[in-house]
């Protein structure tokens, strides 16, 4: 996030696109209500009739996938109209002209024949956010998770520098993370083509700052696999083992059936983890870790908030700290890692990572600390790019539209969108050993909008089998009218309801995101 969380009730304008809040951020959500309450305007952009759409004043069901070119007539609509903030432009951005003409074919006309939202409701939100003093803008992995991912998100921040909504308080470009360390992962180099702080790979520098603080001659010069592209190896022979630690992608990864199958190839699994997950039951060993709750270390939240994590009870049983783990591993393997705590580690981290530098367990005892914090005397980072954009001048893109992957057909007529309940995270590996959240919701359905029910003569609590060119699977309908014609939506929480056997694993050419928001499928009546 480029702001921070209670930003976001001040904002006199919120576009949450690709997002369902409520349910799956919902202490976000609580800022975002509060806006609602103190006057600001809501747009959510979702063709889902989500309770965060029940509370917008603008709610756009546009076609599923076709976020960008939506995105690209709201910009095409501001330039035209002469709306956008012509000092940020002209003195915080470059490439601008070039951008102005390339945007001018998204007209309103356009862009509502290939998103069917009707022309002047674009004109009118387009005319909302611009004239906004403070808009920020919220997303999520319904944003992301397409084939068009990456010039998705070029469009997102394209629209919020031409209207200058960046590097001010209650603005800017705020994705909300799915997990409580995502961004803490990411933030320490958990990424294929970079170390800490986002410290490239590629860089000479870089790999012999990092070679001479772990005293090692060299390190890869080339950046490394992403998650599909490991399973793709694996799958041709050219991967043999693999270590995975706090991830289920037997049941969260795309085309699901394929990755088990990969898995199952494998010469050597190790997979690390708090419960025996349907990955885990294919492992050859078991690393079994510590909870949030058994260690010490530190989280970093959504808006890039460090956090100290203090331990509760001693683990159970032979569980260990992750660290821990790694290091005893990596000295069986002929690498020393002395390492005597957390804290000892976060020093290390912060004599590598400029964004992490100031930032030690001392200072986190007193409270938490937004990066970029460079050094011990700085008190942290609200807000991001408040005079200048990391490369200088913030850069216009080409983000053109590309439609999904697959769309509907003769054999498959329905699109499938997955995404989360409320009482449920994930895999299900923690929310299904509550005790008490799955009473709440304990099995997952199939929602349908009654044209579809009645077309495919379907009826509450009848099961279907849900069937895409990859697999199919079993499950419950429930018919409502929060889902449009012509498209059907569950989860991928449920073990019993491996939804991702269905899903595309096309990807998205540079982020390699696979599109898991959208799917051909068809139904048949058990």
């Amino acid at each position: 996030m480029t702001n921070s969380i209670d930003e976001i009730a001040g904002a006199d304008f919120i576009l949450a696109i690709g997002t369902n809040t409520t349910e799956t951020h919902p202490v976000i959500a609580l800022q975002v209500k509060k806006a609602v309450r103190q006057g600001a305007k809501l747009a959510v952009i979702d063709p889902r009739v989500t309770k965060l759409a029940e509370l917008a004043d603008y709610h756009l069901q546009l076609n599923p996938g076709t976020d960008c070119a939506l995105l690209n007539g709201l910009a095409n609509v501001i330039i035209a109209e002469e709306l956008w903030d012509k000092d940020f432009v002209a003195h915080r951005t470059e490439d601008f002209a070039s951008f102005r003409q390339w945007v001018s074919g998204y007209t309103p006309q356009y862009v509502e024949r290939v998103t069917g939202i009707p022309a002047d409701v674009i004109y009118k939100l387009a005319r909302e956010y611009a004239g906004a003093e403070n808009a920020a803008i919220l997303y999520t992995m319904g944003l992301t998770q397409h084939i068009s991912g990456t010039a998705n998100v070029h469009a997102v921040a394209n629209l919020a520098m031409l209207c200058g909504q960046v590097g001010k308080k209650h603005s800017g470009v705020n994705p909300l993370r799915g997990q409580n360390n995502v961004q803490g992962a990411c933030d320490m180099g958990a990424l294929p083509d970079v170390l800490t702080g986002y410290q490239k790979v590629t860089s000479d520098e870089v790999r012999a700052k990092f070679a001479r603080a772990w005293k090692v001659d060299t390190l890869p010069a080339s950046a490394g696999l992403t998650v599909g592209e490991m399973m793709a190896g694996t799958q041709k022979g050219c991967i043999k083992a693999m270590y995975i630690v706090g991830e289920n992608p037997v049941l969260s990864d795309a085309n699901a059936g394929d990755v088990k199958e990969a898995l199952q190839k494998l010469d050597f699994l190790v997979v690390q983890d708090i419960f025996l997950t349907e990955t885990a039951r294919l492992a050859d060993v078991v690393l079994p870790a510590a909870s949030f709750a058994e260690k010490e270390g530190t989280f970093t939240n959504t808006e890039r908030r460090v956090q100290k994590v203090r331990k509760a009870i001693a683990p159970m049983g032979r569980a260990r700290a992750d660290w821990e783990i790694i290091c005893l591993l990596a000295g069986a393997m002929g690498y020393t890692m002395n390492y005597q705590s957390p804290a000892e580690i976060m020093d290390e981290i912060a004599s590598l990572t400029p964004s992490y530098g100031g930032i030690s367990h001392a200072r986190l005892e007193k409270g938490s600390l937004q990066w970029p914090c460079p050094n011990k005397d700085h008190p942290g980072t609200p807000v991001l790019h408040k005079e200048k954009f990391v490369r200088g001048r913030g850069k216009f893109h080409r983000a053109e539209y590309i439609p999904p992957q697959e769309l509907p057909d003769q054999e498959y007529p329905l699109l499938l969108c997955t995404g989360r309940r409320l009482y449920h995270y994930h895999t299900g590996t923690m929310t299904l050993r509550t005790g008490a959240l799955e009473k709440y919701y304990p099995g997952e359905y199939l929602d349908v909008n009654p044209i579809d029910a009645r077309k495919w003569k379907l009826t509450p609590g009848c099961r279907v089998r849900v069937i895409s060119r990859r697999g199919e699977v079993e499950l419950v309908v429930r018919i409502t009218d929060t889902i449009p014609p012509g498209m059907v939506f569950t989860s991928f929480h449920f073990p019993e309801v491996p939804i991702n056997n269905l899903t595309n694993p096309a990807q998205d050419p540079i982020a390699k995101i696979p599109e898991l928001k959208v799917c051909s499928v068809r139904l048949e009546l058990l």
